[in-house]
C-alpha cells in the first residue's frame, strides 16, 4: 500500500492503527466483517438507550442546531446515524421533515414507537423523495470504513446549497495531543471506531467530496469533539 506508514498510534493490546503519510489519515488495520457489525448492533450501551434523559440531552443539541440555521432555516433534515435521537428529536421542532438513519434496530424501533420517521438503513443506500436541505452526522464519519463513501452519497442527497453539519473527535487538538502523551486518551481504545481524523484532514476530505467548510466549533457532546458547517458546492 503505497503511502502508508504501519505505525502503532494506539495501545497494542487494543487496536492497530495506521496513518497515510501521504494525507496523515489515521485508521485501523481492517474492519468488521458483517457478522461481527450485526453482533456490534445487537447491544446497546447505556447512554444509547433512546430518549434517555430527554429534556436535560435536550440543550446540546439544540445548540448544534443553531449552528445550522443561519445557513438553512427550513426543508427536510435528515440525521444520520441518530444513536438515542439527542438530535433527531429538537431538530424536529426546528424545521419541517426530519426522518432519520441508524443501523442499530435496538434504537430505530423504539424511536418508531415514539413517532418519528426513521429505519434502519446506511446512507449509502438511501433514497429520498426529494433532496434533503441538511444533512447530520453526529459523530458518525469515525465508524465507517469508508468515510469518503458516505460524504459522497451525502452529496448526492442534498439539495444545491445544502448543508452537512459533521461532529467528532479532533486529532489535531491540543487535548487530544496531551492525553495521548499521558496514556490517556480513550479514543485509541474505541472499538467503534475506524478513523481518527484532525481538522485538517477533515476538511481535505470535505472539499474532496464538493463541500465548502463555513464554520468551525468545539462539540460540546464528547470529549475533545470538533462540529464542522460546510455547504454544498
Amino acid at each position: 500500500m503505497l503511502g502508508i506508514a504501519s505505525v502503532l498510534l494506539g495501545p497494542a493490546d487494543h487496536i492497530h492503527w495506521k496513518q497515510c503519510q501521504a494525507c496523515d489519515n489515521i485508521f485501523t488495520n481492517g474492519y468488521f466483517s458483517d457478522e461481527a457489525l450485526k453482533l456490534l448492533f445487537g447491544r446497546i450501551r447505556p447512554d444509547q438507550v433512546v430518549a434517555k434523559d430527554v429534556e436535560r440531552n435536550r440543550v446540546i443539541p439544540a445548540r448544534m442546531i443553531e449552528k445550522v440555521l443561519p445557513f438553512k432555516d427550513n426543508g427536510l433534515w435528515v440525521d444520520i446515524g441518530f444513536g438515542n435521537g439527542p438530535l433527531s428529536m429538537p431538530a424536529d421542532e426546528s424545521v419541517s421533515d426530519t426522518p432519520a438513519l441508524d443501523l442499530r434496530e435496538t434504537t430505530v424501533i423504539p424511536m418508531k414507537l415514539l413517532g418519528f420517521d426513521c429505519r434502519v438503513a446506511d446512507i449509502c443506500d438511501l433514497e429520498l423523495d426529494r433532496k434533503a436541505a441538511v444533512i447530520s452526522m453526529a459523530d458518525v464519519l469515525e465508524h465507517t470504513p469508508f468515510p469518503k463513501t458516505c460524504l459522497e452519497a451525502a452529496h448526492r442527497l442534498l439539495e444545491k446549497d445544502g448543508v452537512l453539519l459533521v461532529s467528532m473527535p479532533n486529532a489535531d487538538a491540543f487535548v487530544w495531543r496531551m492525553s495521548t502523551n499521558q496514556k490517556r486518551n480513550p479514543y485509541w481504545g474505541e472499538i467503534e471506531h475506524d478513523h481518527n481524523f484532525g481538522r485538517k484532514r477533515l476538511y481535505a476530505l470535505l472539499e474532496e467530496t464538493g463541500f465548502k467548510p463555513k464554520a468551525y466549533g468545539v462539540s460540546e457532546r464528547y470529549r475533545m469533539c470538533m462540529e464542522v458547517v460546510a455547504t454544498k458546492v
